[in-house]
């Protein structure tokens, strides 16, 4: 309970200020409402804000675990055949260092309208932390280790399944996280071209100047970020039931 008390305590402290500043006049209410105003929005327009919810959140979801398989398979790939990953990885970096809201456009034209673009905006932007971490992590077993493991004639895949995958759990788990906020931009870029769910909700508001509308769905997906950061921890806290593997909850 200590630990959850003090974002509780900062985030009220934050709506006060801001409901404060607004009644004074201390800002632009026309620019930053209220939160009394956006919490009437979204009760006013709840079920245009639950639809659109639930259509990111399962675009999202879907996007991520792609990445996160995909991710995952390519470090694998990599770790074991030093050519495929040269061949390869320049171009697993070339689409982190390309923004996702430039890619959209082409993702229109190969899926469409809908949710096939949003899916793949949010794979391709998560995918890179899950290869990156995973590969880092594979990559940094103690050669001791591994030489025992060579001594007592493990094959490759003996190594990679007994040693490596274990001992990189942790590096996995950080780019899983990492992975998880990043699907959700990527989700909101591509609904911000291909439509639908709360990015075409924020695009249609910002058209409208009801900037109320805009931060109720900033909140809705910043709740939708903590689902999937949450949604983590508790699959680490039972792995760690399993085999612990020295990462706890807090992490």
């Amino acid at each position: 309970m200590k630990r959850f008390l003090p974002p509780v305590i900062a985030f009220v402290l934050l709506v006060a200020f801001l409901e404060m500043a607004a009644a004074f006049e201390w800002v632009n209410p026309s620019l930053i409402p209220p939160p009394s105003q956006v919490l009437a929005s979204l009760l006013e327009q709840a079920a245009d804000f639950r639809q659109a919810f639930f259509e990111t959140a399962r675009n999202t979801a879907l996007g991520y675990l792609l990445a996160c398989l995909g991710g995952f398979a390519l470090a694998l790939i990599f770790s074991l055949n030093e050519w495929l990953r040269r061949a390869i990885l320049p171009f697993a970096i070339f689409f982190q260092t390309v923004p996702i809201i430039a890619i959209a456009p082409l993702l229109v034209i190969y899926f469409g309208f809908g949710g096939g673009t949003v899916i793949a905006a949010a794979a391709i932007v998560a995918v890179f932390p899950v290869l990156a971490n995973t590969l880092l992590g594979l990559e940094s077993v103690d050669p001791g280790e591994l030489e025992l493991f060579r001594l007592y004639g493990a094959s490759s895949w003996q190594r990679l399944w007994k040693l490596k995958i274990p001992k990189a759990y942790v590096s996995i788990y950080g780019g899983l996280k990492i992975a998880a906020g990043l699907a959700v931009i990527g989700s909101v870029a591509g609904e911000f071209v291909a439509g639908g769910g709360l990015g075409a909700m924020i695009d249609s508001a910002r058209t409208q100047q009801r900037i109320d509308l805009v931060f109720g769905a900033l909140l809705l997906l910043s709740f939708l970020g903590l689902l999937l950061i949450g949604s983590l921890q508790l699959l680490n806290f039972f792995v760690n039931r399993v085999r612990p593997y020295g990462l706890h909850l807090k992490d």
